[in-house]
């Protein structure tokens, strides 16, 4: 399967058209010349395994909950059916304001692993440079010459890094399997990204897959390259001219996978709707710390259908 590949080298008009053909024609693409060094991505990988490779008790004092979504977790749902992974998520502590679905949001670290937290807030600090100057590139490939007017994204963020650990499972659903297995586990089953844009990195190992003409195609990891892709925000943003893939992770039963998610998301108090450049809007506004709290409502039980931004359909 074709998937896109962009360079953040490229002149400026060609990388305009090229995020705009790569989101209108598969809402992923490679992303190359990033500027991240291949010695911290391989530092970044190493240490996922240290860390996965704990004894369950030992991660399980990291564990997160409903109300401190930063940390260990190995229950979480996906469309109600428990994926066959677990994570550690990494991100900002609550900041006060009442618009914070989290108030009591607070990283936890390791204990003993030596470097491991300025290594994770190091990467997640190339992560947000990179998505900034993606968000400016895709909001100019809708037609709008104000960036920060047409699509608010204030600098107190909610972006979050996951790291992710997929173990061996001994029962995995076939690779061409339907969106809910007869038999089989997933990783994670079919959903699309609620933020911006996601930046995944990935270990040797394949396992994503992405929804394209009616199959699942498996996405082949590149070395040195970052796996993006627009989510619902970007899809509202351009009131439907690019849609935010449907995408999952198929487990394996004979090699784990580990990978590193950078999920760019607004500020708790941001609002977002169609850019005035993509004409009539059909969506209404919505508030992301409705929104995100919504969707992570679900990661913990079954609480029903799913909220999806297909509900704020004008």
């Amino acid at each position: 399967m074709f998937i896109p590949e962009i360079s953040l080298n490229t002149d400026k008009k060609q990388l305009v058209d090229a995020l705009r053909q790569a989101c209108k024609s598969h809402g992923f693409f490679y992303l190359v010349d990033h500027g991240i060094a291949i010695n911290e991505i391989e530092t970044l990988l190493r240490n996922m395994q240290v860390f996965f490779n704990q004894p369950q008790p030992k991660k399980q004092e990291l564990m997160r909950s409903a109300t401190n979504p930063w940390g260990y977790y190995d229950k979480e749902l996906t469309k109600n059916r428990k994926d066959w992974k677990e994570i550690l998520d990494i991100g900002p502590e609550a900041d006060g304001t009442a618009e914070h679905p989290f108030p009591r949001a607070k990283t936890q670290w390791p204990k003993k692993m030596q470097g491991f937290q300025p290594l994770m807030q190091s990467y997640m600090n190339h992560c947000a440079a990179i998505c900034e100057q993606l968000r400016v590139l895709l909001i100019q490939s809708l037609g709008s010459t104000n960036a920060d007017q047409d699509a608010p994204f204030s600098k107190d963020h909610s972006s979050f890094l996951r790291l992710n650990h997929y173990p061996l499972c001994a029962n995995p659903a076939p690779e061409d399997s339907d969106f809910v297995p007869v038999h089989g586990e997933l990783g994670i089953s079919h959903h699309t990204d609620a933020g911006a844009l996601t930046l995944l990195l990935q270990s040797d190992v394949a396992g994503l897959q992405f929804y394209h003409q009616e199959q699942w195609h498996t996405i082949q990891p590149k070395a040195g390259a970052l796996m993006v892709n627009i989510g619902d925000v970007v899809q509202v943003w351009s009131n439907d001219q690019y849609s935010a893939p449907l995408h999952r992770v198929i487990a394996s039963a004979t090699q784990q996978r580990y990978s590193a998610a950078y999920f760019y998301n607004p500020s708790y108090s941001d609002h977002y709707a169609p850019i005035p450049s993509t004409g009539e809007p059909v969506y209404k506004s919505i508030s992301w710390a409705e929104f995100r709290s919504g969707r992570t409502a679900g990661d913990y039980a079954d609480s029903g259908e799913e909220l999806q931004i297909s509900h704020y359909k004008l």
